[in-house]
């Protein structure tokens, strides 16, 4: 398994650094080609939120990118450290149950329906959203004869 870090300054403009290197990061663990636009842009959507976090609450601490390339599977987890006061411990958020305007205002519906798999965490601490495709076990994807 291969993970590759990220960290950036809550900068607008790095996002799309980001989301080039989760898409370049995505070919080479063997992500179809036809999702690689749904990672790019769901990355995109996780980095702009926490940038807008961090701006709000705490610019000068990085956000956090982790890839990983675990089994058969492209994981990307974007990590911010922007504060809750609402959140007194960390536990996963049921996508299902989340009012219309939560969802909104933070992407989070977005970024559902391009990843496969996602996971929101939210902490008294800040927020990791892992999102997660389909990729081939040994990094390369099968070629059509």
């Amino acid at each position: 398994m291969a993970t590759v870090e990220l960290t950036f300054s809550a900068l607008p403009a790095h996002v799309r650094t980001a989301r080039l290197v989760a898409t370049a990061i995505a070919r080479r663990t063997g992500v179809e080609e036809s999702l690689l636009d749904e990672v790019r842009l769901a990355v995109g959507e996780a980095c702009s939120r926490a940038v807008e976090a961090h701006r709000a609450h705490c610019p000068g601490e990085p956000i956090r990118i982790e890839l990983k390339d675990d089994s058969g599977r492209f994981e990307v987890t974007v990590s911010d450290q922007a504060p809750s006061d609402e959140i007194k411990q960390e536990q996963p958020l049921d996508l299902g149950m989340l009012s219309d305007s939560f969802m909104s205002g933070f992407g989070i519906a977005v970024i559902a329906g391009l990843a496969d798999d996602v996971e929101v965490l939210p902490s008294p601490k800040g927020m990791r959203i892992r999102m997660s495709w389909p990729a081939a076990r040994n990094g390369h994807v099968p070629t059509q004869a």
